[in-house]
């Protein structure tokens, strides 16, 4: 399991993707994110929760050689729900999810990142979806809650990435900082937040979902179709293999 937490006293949980060499999300990982945020609503101890990873970069997306190895169009259902709910469990964690960003920020990273409540990125670290070059939709809807709309638009039709210096004029992320003070950051973020009364902190959370002016799992769901559609017009495992046999830049 690539998924790994770690429980600090004030009731701060970190979850933290570890699997290299790019940390591409599997779907049983892709699902255990979706299981450890929801579980935060049962656990009133748990104060604030820091989404990270280690290695050289936060999330490169899905795992396109599990994703081809899986037999008709097995993969591509299980990745577009493993995705649907990892995204929904983060937007609607109980308390304040802070996103710790490193490097690369791709796909399934981005739909990840977008749903957090701060974000927190080292210099240099970049945010995009390859989504078009890999015969696929979808996290459009988070991109736009980091981007402008038309900035957003370009990036998905051209899958150029944009550095978190950017992000953070556009007041989407919180502060860049060294990559070696990022964990630091992160922490002293969620340890303010688990000085606040616990409950009022879970109701402020609440609030902030119920008046959010999208609904970001029915966007997202609406944008799965075009997968859903681009696969069975063979677009998608197209792409990947050209991906995986190195007939395209892999970047």
């Amino acid at each position: 399991m690539a998924i790994q937490t770690v429980s600090h006293d004030n009731g701060v949980l970190e979850i933290i993707m570890d699997n290299p060499p790019v940390n591409a999300l599997n779907i049983p990982d892709t699902f255990e994110i979706s299981k450890i945020c929801d579980s935060v609503r049962h656990n009133p101890d748990i104060t604030a929760l820091i989404l990270t990873a280690t290695g050289n970069g936060f999330c490169a997306g899905v795992d396109i050689k599990e994703l081809q190895r899986m037999d008709g169009h097995d993969g591509i259902l299980e990745v577009n729900e493993a995705c649907y709910q990892a995204f929904r469990s983060v937007n609607e964690c109980d308390v304040p999810v802070i996103a710790a960003v490193n490097d690369y920020c791709l796909g399934t990273g981005v739909g990840l990142v977008g749903c957090a409540d701060i974000i927190v990125a080292a210099s240099g670290s970049r945010f995009g979806l390859p989504e078009v070059d890999n015969g696929a939709l979808g996290a459009l809807t988070h991109l736009e809650r980091l981007v402008p709309r038309q900035r957003a638009r370009q990036m998905l039709y051209t899958c150029e990435t944009a550095p978190a210096e950017e992000l953070r004029d556009y007041g989407t992320v919180y502060r860049v900082v060294d990559a070696g003070d990022l964990s630091s950051t992160a922490r002293e973020l969620a340890d303010s937040i688990a000085l606040k009364p616990s409950l009022t902190i879970r109701a402020a959370k609440r609030s902030a979902i119920g008046i959010d002016t999208q609904d970001v799992s029915r966007s997202y769901r609406y944008e799965q179709g075009f997968t859903f559609q681009l696969n069975l017009a063979g677009e998608g495992d197209r792409a990947r293999q050209e991906f995986l046999e190195g007939r395209r830049p892999k970047d």
